[in-house]
């Protein structure tokens, strides 16, 4: 007989024992009162100087990091709320689990900690805290206490981290409801970028640093907590609603702007990323290792500042309307990634890498001496080509202020919107490509290319076509990036660097963003662009720092941090629902079916 007794008194999933003993009913009462101490927290002094970032002095008014702690302490109560199964909060933990609701207690400790030893260290001593800055620490380890207190979901520490056991499917809602999720989705993630692209730059990038790990953590709960999934499942069912709402979404973000600077951020964002899923058909889907892609960026560019009419320019006297400049840039990249790509294709693995890296570093040399007296005068050499002119549309000059809808749009948000669109288009030929016959070859080749030779496959074309495509689409934003700074010199394009753009910082973009996905690169690129920009302190150690992330990346997400299905398999050996239970038929069967063929 089936037993269909359900229990409401703990959360589901609960198989070990807790790290604290104290009661269920005890240990969830903890997190909450813990939240809710840590929400009053920010309504006093942390401090009592101004020069802390922020200044967290006043009384009853929470301002820079007390922010964050406040949205900490008021996410972790609405977690600890679902442990009560609350009507109207269910769908944030639908398991109940112990592991979202530790994870979100994380967040708000981690980002109160930080700033409790950030003023700590910066101003001298403990005796710069206010009597809240002991009342915000004490009252976030609350909630980390209660969470540990309830029955650990698994056998280990990494249980805790772990996506959560037995997730309930989502009850069937109308598709205008599910698109209406996916609308308040992505506003949120247009708030919560817009917030961080805004924050201010600190010497020390305080106020940054606590939002990237409230965000880290938060993360993680969500996808604890299996909500990830779901929002992936509706953006499969709706996958071009989500794609325009997403590109609608970023085209707002312009007009949130006050300043020209983050647009200034955002539209090299943007260049980079579109780079990167360029470098992805070559890597994520055809699994061609480029450690010399870059080069490709900085022909277009070079190739667009020479018609652009600069007076350094070679070719002074001539300047071509938009598009043909575009043109320019995408042909001489193709030609570039053909002439390059014909005669080297046939290698495989590192071989092909040490060639690629060999490219690479030939390019920039090369530009660096075409100054008329090391060789031919076309580049200008180490000066490179200054003084490119704004690009002009139907009459709209992208380097001048324009009003719409009462905004102000300046020179770079300009260019924000036109670099937009032209992501849009790389997207669109990235997901044509992937899904086509020759996507298809590619992922073959990748695979095992002498299986798929085997199989009729003209490898050496195939990657031929990967290999031009993705320099022809870094081209395109090699054009635009050209325009953007003003000027184009020979000394971003290499192999690695502290900034940039540099083959090293793409390859990484499409490897922590998820190889052979869309959105993977696009988040690798702009978080790499981003937290450099912002944590300027790190100026002389960005490339240690930048290794170990990747390290730690490769530890514990080899897959990216937006992997596809193959991806997670390959890297995930366990848990593999694709492959079906090996059963043994029964003793008795056996013996059957033996003196069946017997008698035979």
């Amino acid at each position: 007989m089936t037993d269909t007794t359900k229990t409401t008194g703990a959360p589901q999933g609960a198989q070990g024992t807790p790290v604290i003993p104290l009661p269920a009913g005890a240990a969830r009462i903890l997190i909450a009162v813990g939240a809710v101490a840590t929400m009053a927290s920010t309504m006093l002094a942390w401090t009592w100087t101004s020069e802390f970032p922020g200044d967290l002095t006043v009384t009853g008014y929470p301002a820079g990091l007390q922010l964050l702690t406040l949205t900490g302490g008021i996410l972790t109560l609405l977690y600890a709320l679902t442990l009560w199964n609350v009507r109207g909060l269910r769908w944030l933990n639908p398991a109940r689990a112990g592991g979202p609701v530790f994870l979100m207690a994380l967040a708000a400790f981690a980002v109160t900690w930080y700033t409790v030893l950030a003023i700590t260290i910066e101003l001298g001593g403990l005796a710069n805290l206010e009597p809240g800055g002991y009342v915000a620490a004490i009252a976030s380890l609350l909630p980390v206490l209660g969470a540990l207190a309830l029955p650990r979901p698994g056998d280990t520490w990494k249980s805790y981290f772990a996506k959560a056991d037995d997730i309930p499917a989502a009850h069937e809602v109308p598709a205008w409801a599910e698109r209406i999720i996916i609308t308040l989705c992505l506003a949120l993630g247009l708030i919560v970028f817009t917030y961080g692209i805004g924050t201010p730059d600190d010497e020390y990038g305080e106020t940054f640093s606590g939002f990237m790990l409230l965000v880290l953590f938060a993360t993680w709960a969500v996808f604890a907590a299996g909500l990830t999934d779901r929002f992936s499942a509706l953006n499969a069912r709706h996958k071009g609603f989500a794609t325009s709402m997403a590109f609608l979404a970023a085209a707002v973000f312009p007009f949130t702007q006050s300043e020209d600077h983050n647009a200034n951020i955002g539209v090299n964002i943007l260049i980079f990323a579109t780079v990167a899923l360029g470098l992805n058909i070559v890597v994520g889907l055809t699994g061609l290792l480029d450690l010399g892609y870059v080069a490709f960026l900085g022909v277009g560019a070079y190739a667009a500042a020479l018609v652009s009419g600069s007076e350094y320019s070679r070719f002074s006297g001539t300047q071509l309307p938009f598009w043909g400049a575009v043109l320019v840039g995408m042909a001489a990249s193709l030609i570039f990634g053909v002439l390059i790509g014909a005669p080297t294709l046939r290698l495989r693995g590192d071989y092909l890498a040490i060639v690629t890296l060999g490219f690479g570093e030939i390019f920039r040399i090369a530009v660096n001496n075409l100054d008329g007296s090391s060789g031919p005068d076309i580049t200008n050499g180490p000066n490179g080509i200054a003084n490119i002119p704004d690009l002009e549309i139907l009459g709209f000059n992208l380097g001048e202020p324009h009003v719409i809808a009462g905004f102000t749009l300046g020179r770079f948000a300009n260019y924000f919107l036109l670099m937009l669109v032209f992501t849009a288009i790389v997207v669109l030929v990235f997901t044509r490509a992937a899904d086509s016959r020759i996507g298809r070859s590619w992922v073959a080749i990748r695979e095992d290319e002498t299986a798929a030779t085997a199989m009729g496959i003209n490898g050496f074309r195939v990657k031929l076509v990967a290999f031009a495509l993705g320099a022809a689409l870094a081209g395109l934003a090699g054009t635009v990036s050209a325009h953007v700074s003003y000027s184009v010199v020979p000394t971003p394009y290499q192999f690695a660097g502290a900034a940039p753009p540099n083959s090293a910082f793409l390859l990484a973009a499409v490897v922590l963003g998820g190889m052979g996905t869309v959105s993977g690169p696009l988040l690798g690129a702009s978080l790499l662009y981003l937290i450099p920009e912002k944590l300027s302190f790190l100026k002389n150690y960005e490339l240690l720092a930048f290794g170990i992330a990747l390290i730690l990346l490769m530890r514990f997400r080899p897959e990216g941090i937006i992997a596809n299905r193959r991806r997670q398999l390959e890297f995930h050996e366990t848990g593999q629902l694709d492959i079906p239970e090996q059963q043994s038929l029964p003793e008795g069967t056996i013996g059957a079916t033996k003196a069946t063929k017997a008698g035979a």
